[in-house]
């Protein structure tokens, strides 16, 4: 028989292929540590293979996963159990070589990186949530709202109201 007329899911190797890409963008995006990020990739697809056989049938499985992933991120700085560390910029040896105008620039750049981090990671939950799943992982906010358990509406004035919070924080 078709696995379409049964309502099956796709099978759990397809899945991983056709989302494991996007899922550890998102997640060095939101922790900004590739070990992090690794760990939370590994956890967040044992998770799903063990959860794999309750999802429905008609079940969209990118929201699904997008969940398990903000979740295990979410409880991750929620705990404490690691802080998040900002990527290096460039490393010393380039920057040596550099002006003082290309060196400021750096410098720039990463205290602005560490700041819009600080300022996301000071966001409500919901709103944090909402906002990554929207700018880092470009999730439309029907999505947002299946990974969040909310309406779409719900989804749409988080995603706002964290975008207000970060233009006033400037």
């Amino acid at each position: 028989m078709n696995r379409d007329r049964l309502r099956l899911p796709p099978p759990f190797e397809e899945l991983m292929r056709r989302y494991e890409g996007e899922i550890m963008r998102f997640l060095l995006r939101a922790t900004g540590n590739p070990d992090d990020a690794a760990d939370l990739f590994q956890d967040t697809w044992l998770r799903a293979y063990r959860a794999y056989p309750r999802l429905q049938a008609d079940a969209a499985p990118r929201p699904w996963l997008y969940a398990i992933a903000g979740n295990l991120w979410r409880n991750r700085m929620r705990d404490g159990a690691r802080r998040a560390r900002v990527i290096a910029a460039q490393p010393e040896s380039a920057i040596e070589g550099s002006t003082g105008f290309e060196r400021t620039m750096h410098e720039n750049e990463a205290y602005a990186s560490i700041q819009l981090r600080e300022q996301i990671a000071a966001l409500p939950q919901k709103q944090r949530q909402a906002f990554c799943l929207r700018y880092l992982a470009g999730l439309d906010y029907a999505e947002i709202a299946a990974a969040m358990r909310c309406s779409a509406q719900g989804a749409r004035a988080n995603v706002s109201q964290a975008a207000r919070k970060l233009k006033a924080g400037r």
